[in-house]
């Protein structure tokens, strides 16, 4: 009897703690991320922004990869590296460097709502390019609604004035991401999430580096003051080292598009963030288009989950 109650506490206790561990790690996945898109763009204020981007991912990568490696997680092997570097590739020099770019000159919160365009353009990648899915009437659908939103948002505005190509570069490094989580899909990768998220993420940090050496953005090494040197530190532990670890550790836990949901509300709060704490404008165009974007990400999740 006695070992009974025993038992039934240690199972309560850790079901109360694996409770406690989804809830922080949603935590972090949406409101860390979505506050890392106003940390981005205090950032560049003052960093080059391939400087910046490279920056972030090169030391949060190598931190992870070291701690996965210490705790005894095997080295990948030499065709593995070759699926990581596209993985770097596609997923941080390709989707990052553009969108760290693009917010030298659009506000965050309109960043945050393009980037969240991601399921949308994986659904059409795997409808229409890769054909790993049917063309249902309902997804597509959604898909045009995500894209009439898009539109909306991009309408010249006389209250808002950015330019189109730092959008179109942040569609495309969405585009680019889309195409990496597919392929990888098929790629010989590690079997430890953590340890191919730090991987990814160091060597696209490091090409990153080696772009922004290459463009002369290191000649001479920029200065960083205290209020761009602590937003890039926040972006180096909340919005890789946790928020990413954490995005890692829902999808072995998690069906992914559940842990996808992070799509539609990273926007809300880069979007209100951006509002109080910078005073970048949201006007009723593009707070319709935002939810335009939002709707068809939520529908295209929900579809795509049940059909799961």
């Amino acid at each position: 009897m006695v070992n009974r109650m025993v038992t039934a506490f240690e199972l309560q206790t850790v079901t109360k703690s694996f409770k406690v561990r989804m809830a922080l790690a949603f935590f972090a996945i949406y409101v860390l991320w979505g506050t890392t898109f106003l940390a981005i763009r205090i950032a560049v204020e003052e960093l080059p922004p391939l400087f910046a981007a490279g920056t972030r991912f090169f030391i949060a990568g190598v931190v992870l990869y070291a701690f996965m490696r210490f705790r005894g997680e095997a080295k990948p092997t030499a065709i593995q590296w070759r699926s990581l570097a596209i993985m770097g590739l596609l997923m941080f020099v390709a989707e990052y460097g553009p969108l760290f770019w693009a917010e030298k000159f659009v506000p965050s919160g309109v960043v945050s709502v393009l980037a969240a365009t991601l399921p949308i353009i994986t659904m059409v990648l795997e409808m229409l390019v890769l054909r790993q899915q049917r063309m249902r009437p309902m997804l597509m659908a959604a898909t045009l609604l995500g894209f009439a939103g898009v539109g909306v948002l991009l309408l010249p505005n006389g209250s808002q004035h950015f330019g189109l190509v730092p959008c179109l570069a942040v569609l495309a490094g969405a585009t680019a991401w889309s195409l990496g989580s597919v392929l990888t899909r098929s790629m010989p990768l590690p079997k430890s999430r953590p340890l191919t998220a730090g991987a990814a993420m160091m060597l696209g940090g490091g090409m990153l580096l080696a772009l922004s050496a290459a463009f002369g953005e290191m000649h001479p090494l920029p200065h960083v003051s205290m209020r761009a040197g602590l937003a890039l530190l926040y972006l180096i532990v909340c919005g890789s080292l946790l928020a990413f670890t954490a995005f890692v550790w829902l999808l072995g836990h998690m069906p992914a598009t559940r842990v996808a949901s992070h799509a539609y509300v990273n926007p809300i709060v880069a979007v209100a963030l951006g509002y109080f704490a910078a005073g970048e404008a949201v006007t009723s165009r593009m707070l319709a288009g935002t939810a335009l974007v939002l709707i068809s990400v939520f529908l295209i999740l929900r579809k795509e989950s049940a059909r799961k």
